[in-house]
């Protein structure tokens, strides 16, 4: 496997139709790579078509699409369409997303995530071929359906994923693993889980940078960049996973409000507005780290 530096796209306070000047630079600047994401800002395709276009030399890739938002079919299609795009040089990255997107914003139930992420795989792999699909999965069935422009080449797939369950699916079913909150150092520890299915299976880390001097400036950044993502539960279950034996600061916070009596919404809130710490945290899909200055990518 190959080191690539990949960045998130489109750039933030731009408008969409003038980045084209920013996308064609990346290369120049070092980056092979440009990654798009889906929560309540673009959708995840339309800034690689552009990209395709702007920066033909990048590899594109997903990080991530819900395998809620879309029915297998039309995220069949998406991707098959990407893919004729930009040949050999789309990946399609899917995942669980979160209760808050999927339920939240789009009202869909946020039922079974593991068996639905490894079903909507599994459905891609055979779609993605050309071949006719006729299946009764666990979270959902389709019949009959062909896909009627398929890609000369089929796009790589990924999962995005965090704990043992999902890390082995995606070295399992899919091509790899897309990994998003997490600090660099963590990298190293989960990577392994997903390439006991072989050495050749890719792992994409998302990793977050606030390029401030002002550690109170970064820090608000990433307050506000996480707060509608929080889940404090599942955000410890994980940091002990990884073999934490303190959580700081953040989490003595949440525990204080928890104390207090405050609502769970209430208690969120307090405590996304406390004070951070510059110690490096994880969490895994859903849920927030504690902003960390100076995150290099690995």
């Amino acid at each position: 496997m190959t080191d690539r530096w990949g960045i998130t796209v489109p750039f933030e306070g731009v408008p969409l139709a003038d980045q084209r000047p920013l996308f064609e630079a990346l290369p120049d600047l070092g980056y092979t790579d440009a990654w798009s994401s889906e929560a309540n800002g673009t959708d995840a395709f339309t800034p690689l078509a552009l990209a395709s276009v702007w920066a033909p030399g990048l590899r594109l890739g997903t990080a991530i699409v819900p395998a809620y938002t879309r029915g297998p079919a039309t995220l069949a299609m998406s991707a098959a369409t990407m893919a004729a795009a930009a040949p050999g040089r789309f990946v399609l990255g899917v995942g669980t997303s979160s209760n808050v997107i999927v339920e939240r914003w789009n009202s869909l139930p946020f039922e079974e995530p593991y068996k639905r992420v490894r079903d909507t795989v599994r459905f891609l792999r055979e779609a993605l071929t050309g071949r006719k699909v006729t299946a009764e999965y666990d979270t959902f069935s389709v019949r009959g359906f062909t896909l009627g422009a398929v890609p000369e080449q089929s796009p790589p797939v990924l999962v995005a994923a965090l704990r043992p369950g999902m890390l082995r699916l995606a070295g399992r079913e899919a091509d790899g693993a897309i990994l998003n909150w997490l600090s660099a150092e963590d990298v190293r520890t989960v990577a392994p889980i997903v390439r006991e299915s072989g050495d050749d299976k890719e792992v994409v880390a998302r990793i977050f940078a606030v390029p401030d001097t002002d550690p109170e400036t970064a820090r608000g950044i990433g307050r506000w960049a996480i707060s509608a993502y929080l889940n404090v539960p599942v955000y410890r279950a994980f940091h002990e996973w990884l073999g934490r034996d303190e959580l700081g600061p953040m989490w003595s916070a949440w525990e204080e409000g928890d104390r207090k009596g405050r609502s769970r919404r209430s208690r969120t809130r307090w405590w996304t507005n406390s004070s951070c710490t510059d110690r490096p945290r994880t969490a895994v899909n859903g849920s927030a780290p504690t902003p960390r200055r100076g995150w290099t990518p690995r």
